[in-house]
């Protein structure tokens, strides 16, 4: 069976780490399954988030097209912590942990 494009939800996601000094950007079209991955970190890891231990989910975003999720991720990733954390604050104002909400 062929799998098609643009047939699943999108998200851009960011998640940080307990004391919200790090944050994390990246893309999937299984959010929560990304989040366990996350949440599990593995022995020795070099992945970013599990070094800095960004379990955390506080934005998200959803697309239908994996090509405009994609691209907002370029769009947010050159941008600098500042404005990550305006974005952030305009739909999650307190940084709630948003994990159980998926």
């Amino acid at each position: 069976m062929k799998k098609t494009i643009g047939t699943h939800n999108y998200f851009v996601y960011i998640i940080t780490n307990k004391n919200r000094t790090v944050l994390y950007l990246g893309v999937t079209n299984n959010l929560k399954e990304r989040l366990y991955y996350h949440s599990t970190s593995e022995v020795n890891s070099t992945h970013f988030s599990h070094r800095y231990r960004c379990k955390y989910l506080v934005y998200y975003e959803q697309f239908q097209s994996v090509n405009i999720a994609i691209n907002r991720e370029k769009q947010l990733k050159k941008w600098n912590r500042k404005k990550k954390e305006f974005l952030i604050n305009s739909k999650n104002p307190n940084w709630n942990f948003l994990n159980d909400k998926i």
